[in-house]
C-alpha cells in the first residue's frame, strides 16, 4: 500500500484533500490521471450496464432528498455501525474490526486496554437547509439507491419501460465512517454505480435473476483485466445482511489489506417499494403488485483502487501499471524521437493532433526516450508512439507494447485502427 500511495500522489492519480490545510481524514482530491481513470471506470460501467442492454435506463438524482424519504427507507433506524471506545483514550473502533482493536491494544503497550459495550451510531450525514432559523434538517444520502426508488413510478409513466427492467445510476454518496483507511477503500465521500433490477415477485425467478448479476459483474472486473485468483463471492451470513436484504453477495478482492468487498449484489425483496407505498400495473394483466428488487452496487473508488493495485507491477528494470487499454488513461503517448528536430516535432504533433480526435493520448518530448518510456509505464499507457528519422521516409513509426516492451513498424495510417482493435479485445 505505501507503494501504490506514492505513485498514487507522485504520478497524479489520488490527492489528500485540502491538503496545504492538512487535509481531512476520509476524504480524496483526483488529479489529472485518476480522473480520467475513474470516468474511463464509470463508461465501461455504463456501457455495460445501460447502453448494452434494451431493458435497463438510467437516471441521476439529487443528493438530498426530503429527510421523509430516508425515515420510510429505515436507514435513520438501521443505518449504523457497532463501535467500542477504548477506556485509556477514547478512541472509537468497529467492533467488527478485529485486526484495527488488536493493533489499538499494541500501541498502549504495557497498559491494558478495556472497552465499553457495543454501541449503534448512525452513519447518515446531516445537513440543514435554509437562510432562517429553524433550518430544515436534512441528509446528505448515505447511498445512491434511494433516489431510484422514489422515482420508480416517474420512470415507469414517463418510459415505455415493462418489468423486468432496470434502473441504473453512477453518483456521490456520503457517510459518517468512523474508521476511514487504506487510502480510498473507506472513505466519508465517495462514487458509487448502481442498477436496480426490478422482477415479478417469484422466488424462483428471482433467485435466478440475482445469479445472473452475480455472474455478470464478476466477468466485468476480470473483463477489465482484474486478475480472477484475486476475486471471490462471499455470500452473507443471516446476521451480516443488510436491513433490507432477502440474501446478498460480495464480490471481494484479496488487497494488500486483506479480503475486501467492493461490489455488492442484493435480493432486495420488496422492502423498498414496500416502504415507499410504490406499485407496479402490469398493462399486459392489469395486475397490481409490489415488485422485487436486484441489486448491484459496486464503489467507483473502490474499483478504482483495486485496479491500481492489481495492475501494478515491478520487476528489477522497471515499474508499471498493467491497466486494460479501456481504462487506462491515456491510450497512447506520441513521441519525437528528439526534441530539437523540428521535422520530428512536426510529424509527431500531427499524429497527436490526429489520434486526440479519437482518442486521449498525451504528447512528451522531455528526456532521453528511455525516461519516457519509465514515465509512461508508471502512469499505464498501453503504447508509446516513437517518431524517427525512418519515419520522415517510409510514414511508419515504431510503436512500443506496455506489458512486453516489444516494439513493432506500423504505418502512421494504421494507427487509429490499431489502436481500436486493441480496445476492442
Amino acid at each position: 500500500m505505501e507503494k501504490i500511495t506514492s505513485l498514487a500522489k507522485r504520478r497524479g492519480f489520488i490527492f489528500q484533500s485540502s491538503e496545504i490545510y492538512g487535509g481531512i481524514q476520509g476524504f480524496w482530491d483526483y488529479g489529472p490521471l485518476g480522473t480520467e481513470l475513474k470516468r474511463n471506470i464509470k463508461a465501461e460501467w455504463w456501457k455495460s450496464m445501460v447502453y448494452g442492454r434494451e431493458d435497463v435506463v438510467g437516471i441521476d438524482a439529487s443528493i438530498i432528498m426530503n429527510p421523509e424519504v430516508w425515515k420510510a427507507s429505515g436507514h435513520l433506524e438501521a443505518f449504523t455501525d457497532p463501535l467500542v471506545e477504548c477506556k485509556i483514550c477514547h478512541q472509537r473502533i468497529r467492533a467488527d474490526n478485529e485486526e484495527e482493536i488488536s493493533g489499538h491494544e499494541k500501541s498502549h503497550k504495557d497498559k491494558k486496554v478495556e472497552w465499553t459495550e457495543a454501541k449503534s451510531f448512525n452513519l447518515m450525514t446531516e445537513v440543514f437547509l435554509g437562510v432562517t432559523e429553524p433550518k430544515l434538517k436534512a441528509y446528505l444520502r448515505g447511498e445512491i439507491t434511494q433516489g431510484v426508488f422514489v422515482n420508480f413510478s416517474n420512470v415507469v409513466s414517463s418510459n415505455r419501460v415493462k418489468i423486468p427492467f432496470g434502473i441504473a445510476q453512477i453518483g456521490k454518496a456520503f457517510r459518517n465512517e468512523i474508521t476511514p483507511g487504506n487510502l480510498t477503500f473507506r472513505s466519508r465521500e465517495f462514487e458509487q454505480m448502481e442498477l436496480e433490477y426490478f422482477v415479478k415477485p417469484e422466488d424462483a425467478e428471482s433467485k435466478k435473476t440475482f445469479e445472473y448479476f452475480k455472474n455478470l459483474r464478476m466477468d466485468w472486473y476480470t473483463g477489465l483485466g482484474i486478475n480472477k485468483d484475486k476475486l471471490r463471492f462471499h455470500d452473507h451470513a443471516d446476521d451480516e445482511r443488510a436491513h433490507y436484504a432477502k440474501y446478498a453477495t460480495d464480490i471481494q478482492y484479496d488487497a494488500p489489506f486483506g479480503w475486501s468487498e467492493f461490489e455488492g449484489i442484493h435480493h432486495r425483496g420488496d422492502w423498498d417499494l414496500g416502504r415507499h407505498k410504490l406499485t407496479y400495473k402490469d398493462p399486459d394483466t392489469n395486475e397490481n403488485f409490489t415488485p422485487w428488487v436486484i441489486e448491484t452496487s459496486g464503489g467507483v473508488d473502490r474499483a478504482a483502487l483495486f485496479f491500481l493495485i492489481d495492475s501494478y507491477k515491478e520487476d528489477e528494470k522497471r515499474i508499471y501499471l498493467a491497466l486494460h487499454p479501456k481504462i487506462a488513461p491515456y491510450k497512447a503517448a506520441i513521441f519525437p524521437l528528439l526534441a530539437n528536430k523540428p521535422d520530428l516535432v512536426e510529424k509527431a504533433r500531427k499524429i497527436y493532433e490526429n489520434l486526440k480526435k479519437s482518442f486521449v493520448v498525451t504528447f512528451d518530448d522531455r528526456g532521453n526516450i528511455g525516461k519516457r518510456y519509465f514515465a509512461q509505464d508508471e502512469i499505464g499507457t498501453p503504447y508509446c508512439i516513437t517518431v524517427d528519422f525512418q519515419s520522415l521516409e517510409d510514414n511508419m513509426v515504431t510503436v512500443r507494447d506496455r506489458d512486453t516492451a516489444t516494439q513493432a513498424r506500423i504505418g502512421i495510417d494504421k494507427l487509429e485502427g490499431y489502436i481500436n482493435s486493441k480496445l476492442e479485445q
